[in-house]
């Protein structure tokens, strides 16, 4: 065992049915059925292959988009194509989570054989909204339909998916209080590196918040500012505008249109507080990259055109945020500088994760969007670690006990490791 949870090292697996819960969600394609990065599914492979190959019948959930902005909601028919050619194995997929077609095909499973449930959170019960709105205890959630249908059929439960593990809902936190159950691989690795990173970090130690996940980035701002683990955190994206227009500086109508649309005003005041408070060490932004005519240009924040829509850093910021990730001895990266999918507004973001692969400093990069910018720019394997999760990532620095930390360590306590 490993901080009280089992690994997979304490079970026999060969014929047992094991149902693992991974992190498979993903940008999508819509127009071709597929998806746009495959980064999480690379991640699980080692936990998949291992189960797979000890000769256990392996059952994966997953989730993919959210029920609360619907942009990734979606099956996870692409999934299974994209870990089948991952490991060279069919993975075979069904188009429910746990009703009879779901049932019938776990119970046909073969030794060795892998099978993709449907988007979990096609249950109600896995959604956020009630997840938000009940706040179900464990025990609780051991007595949801997913759980209740799915958990009989199951020898073992593991949970792969650290990403997800700020999660408090039944695929994650249910199945452990009926079965025994273990961290895979992934899960195992980045506990690891993220506990024995955070005890000592070396300074100066720099955060890069940017994206859209404005409440993920102002709890971890908030966490490493109060507990002085961050010497500076560099702002951009929609975090950045939002403290920028906290602070009266101008960033053109569309930006501060899209904090409204989007019900993000009430972070305005926080975003104030935090930065008068933190003023030497929060850094925003000197310029803004916007896209007029289909092309890029930029402004000071003294010149910013009345109507435009902020979209990245500008090159005075670049330079300042390049400068200050060479000079540190650890460097956090949650979430863009901008919208880097598209040429024009990608300049920031592409401009970090460049300094991010020549700089000496250990460094470490969490989040969907950042796994897939470092993805997109090729500095993947130049990077201290990279963590699949980043709510998680951010709700771990906090210091609190992640809920499925908390129930695979229950799983440990009552059912404990197999017996060999």
């Amino acid at each position: 065992m490993r901080f009280g949870i089992c690994t997979l090292d304490e079970f026999n697996l060969k014929g047992k049915t094991v149902l693992c819960r991974v992190d498979f969600n993903q940008p999508i394609d819509w127009e071709n059925d597929a998806l746009k990065s495959t980064a999480r599914i690379e991640a699980a492979v080692p936990t998949v292959k291992e189960i797979s190959d000890a000769g256990a019948r392996l059952v994966l959930m997953a989730h993919q988009g959210s029920d609360i902005e619907y942009e990734n909601f979606y099956c996870t028919r692409p999934h299974a194509k994209v870990l089948s050619e991952l490991i060279g194995k069919e993975v075979k997929w069904v188009e429910d989570v746990c009703g009879p077609t779901a049932r019938e095909a776990i119970k046909e499973l073969k030794d060795g054989e892998i099978l993709l449930l449907d988007n979990v959170r096609y249950c109600s019960e896995e959604q956020t909204l009630f997840e938000m709105k009940l706040n179900l205890t464990h025990e609780q959630q051991a007595k949801t339909q997913v759980v209740q249908k799915l958990a009989p059929l199951g020898d073992l439960y593991v949970c792969d998916a650290f990403a997800a593990s700020h999660r408090d809902q039944p695929t994650l936190c249910g199945f452990e209080q009926l079965l025994p159950s273990a961290m895979g691989r992934l899960f195992e690795k980045e506990y690891v590196v993220i506990s024995e990173l955070m005890e000592s970090p070396a300074q100066p130690c720099v955060f890069v918040l940017g994206g859209s996940k404005i409440s993920d980035a102002f709890i971890m701002m908030e966490t490493v500012l109060g507990k002085g683990v961050a010497d500076k955190v560099l702002t951009g994206g929609l975090v950045g505008n939002i403290l920028l227009h906290a602070m009266s500086k101008d960033i053109g109508k569309g930006s501060v249109d899209f904090i409204y649309a989007k019900n993000y005003e009430d972070y305005i005041p926080k975003a104030k507080e935090l930065y008068e408070k933190y003023s030497d060490k929060i850094v925003l932004p000197l310029d803004l990259g916007y896209v007029e005519g289909g092309e890029r240009k930029e402004c000071t924040l003294d010149s910013v055109p009345a109507e435009i829509g902020a979209i990245d850093v500008g090159s005075e910021t670049i330079k300042l945020y390049q400068q200050l990730i060479k000079d540190a001895k650890t460097v956090f990266v949650n979430g863009p500088m901008g919208v880097f999918e598209e040429a024009p507004s990608e300049a920031g973001t592409k401009a970090v994760f460049e300094a991010l692969a020549d700089t000496d400093a250990y460094t470490v990069v969490g989040g969907g969007d950042s796994v897939t910018a470092a993805k997109k720019y090729k500095v993947t394997d130049k990077l201290g670690y990279v963590c699949t999760g980043g709510g998680a990532l951010i709700r771990f620095l906090t210091g609190e006990e992640l809920p499925v930390v908390k129930a695979l360590r229950h799983a440990g306590k009552v059912f404990g490791p197999e017996k060999k």
